[in-house]
């Protein structure tokens, strides 16, 4: 997008600077590789999250597929007991609460995301148990590795209750992390390994409908892409050309930079939210940026090679479009700076998400 620029030496020596920031250029070759590998390490810098939620299959799947995280392991975890086994554990005669652990990449995903994505798996005012498996190894829990997971999770948790989303109050303890057993080989992945069973007891649980209740739909029948051809007739050649095309907006001159408005940033070719306003803050870079998005499922971050740097890109999922690039020189708690373009997306006002679509995430922008 070269032949958009000012031609003043100057404009253009502090553009090309800027852009070797967030702008992807072209994309490599080996930018196919890393797509095909959602496990492979983008920093080599590893942290760790661990989350009970009740059965440990229906936890582990949902942070699978997520970009960043490098690994998930269904098991026992809080304990007193060495080395449980799942009959000890199931049947109540440990300490010991199933739970999954996940090893992430922080320059990648941040452990608030992470938070945000474990309690839309489950029931987190149920006490006793979770759905029809009851006891206290059914119990769920955030585990905090260290007094910054300790402090989110409690700013997370505090934030859900007052949100008024449940009926009850959020029951979840935040929990000192001492210990993690690995399951049984047969536990881990059952969602692949037995897709029939799994589903099945999902819904038999009652915990798919309990989701479905209170969370809002994210899915591409929901928020279906456009194809090309459309989005020509219906995009701006700016929003196209970056969108679909990969390209950069100026700094400093796009709509949502200075946007201090409440409300939500949406895809532009899809619809699906993205960012909240309450997430956004000034990073100086030229372009909107967040400390992380609504929900991480729902972005994809592969590796971008190009321009002799290796970077995150964020594209939308949903919208299989190219929104911007993510960093890690952020602010707290995320360390994460999520660089867009305002041409990739929408903006939603507070008083108009309402009548859009977006009620259910008014809570996110309060």
């Amino acid at each position: 997008m070269y032949d958009h620029l000012n031609t003043n030496p100057m404009i253009l020596s502090l553009f090309l600077a800027l852009v070797m920031a967030c702008s992807p250029g072209e994309r490599s070759e080996e930018r196919t590789d890393v797509e095909a590998n959602k496990t492979e390490q983008f920093s080599g810098k590893t942290e760790k999250a661990t989350f009970a939620g009740g059965c440990f299959w229906c936890v582990e799947a949902p942070f699978e597929e997520v970009d960043g995280v490098i690994s998930v392991l269904s098991g026992y975890a809080g304990g007193k007991e060495k080395n449980p086994t799942y009959g000890e554990v199931s049947g109540g005669r440990t300490s010991h609460r199933e739970s999954v652990q996940i090893t992430f990449d922080p320059e990648v995903i941040s452990y608030s995301e992470l938070v945000d994505i474990f309690w839309q798996t489950f029931d987190p005012t149920d006490v006793g148990g979770s759905f029809y498996d009851r006891g206290s190894q059914y119990e769920s829990a955030i585990f905090y590795h260290d007094t910054e997971q300790k402090k989110v999770a409690e700013e997370s948790k505090k934030r859900l209750d007052q949100s008024g989303k449940f009926d009850k109050p959020v029951a979840t303890p935040i929990i000192k992390y001492t210990n993690f057993y690995e399951a049984e080989d047969y536990h881990q992945d059952y969602y692949k390994k037995n897709p029939a069973d799994y589903y099945s007891y999902r819904r038999g649980s009652g915990r798919d409908a309990f989701i479905k209740k209170y969370w809002p739909e994210l899915s591409a029948e929901k928020y279906p892409a456009k194809s090309k051809k459309e989005l020509k007739e219906t995009l701006t050649p700016l929003q196209y050309e970056v969108t679909m095309e990969d390209e950069t907006e100026y700094a400093f001159q796009n709509e949502y930079n200075g946007n201090k408005e409440d409300g939500i940033y949406v895809c532009i070719v899809s619809g699906a939210p993205l960012f909240s306003s309450k997430d956004k803050y000034e990073s100086g870079s030229g372009w909107p940026s967040f400390t992380k998005p609504i929900d991480a499922r729902i972005i994809d971050k592969p590796v971008d090679k190009s321009l002799g740097m290796t970077r995150v890109e964020v594209r939308s999922k949903l919208g299989n479009s190219h929104v911007g690039h993510v960093f890690y020189d952020g602010p707290e708690p995320t360390q994460l700076r999520y660089c867009m373009n305002s041409a990739a997306m929408k903006f939603i006002p507070k008083s108009e998400m309402e009548s859009a679509g977006y009620g259910d995430y008014i809570w996110l922008v309060d």
